[in-house]
Formats: C-alpha cells, structure tokens, sequence
C-alpha cells in the first residue's frame, strides 16, 4: 500500500520541516540544502531517522525535484 496522500500532506523533514515527495521506495525532502532521502519499507512505513537517511548528490536532487514539478 503506497503512503497515503492525507498523511503525506503532513509529514514533513525532521531536519530541515521541508515537504517530502515520493520517488519510488523513497520520501525525498524538497529542502535544497539538506536534500535528505528516507526509505519507505513494506510500501508505507517511512522510516525519518537522520541517521538512516541519505544526502542525494545536487544534480540528482535537482532532476528529481524537476520530475516532480517541484519549484525550486
């Protein structure tokens, strides 16, 4: 089961309290400068524990941000 719209709407990046989308198996922060990426296990458990987050690299972030019609 994909993470559910209502809950997305409020989930926001323990770092820095950007929005998240989804890309894939993932939430990824909209947050330029932090641009963390926390994992979705079993379809709709996003796990938002720094520590077990990734930094994507700027160009990806970008791409990904472009995809998602996110304005930067």
């Amino acid at each position: 089961m994909p993470i559910d719209t209502g809950l997305l709407a409020i989930l926001r990046c323990p770092e820095s309290r950007a929005t998240l989308v989804v890309d894939g198996d993932r939430l990824v922060s909209t947050d330029p400068a932090t641009r963390r990426a926390y994992r979705i296990e079993d379809g709709d458990l996003a796990v938002m524990v720094l520590e077990e987050s990734s930094v994507l690299d700027i160009t990806e972030w970008t791409a990904l941000m472009t995809r998602h019609g996110v304005r930067m």
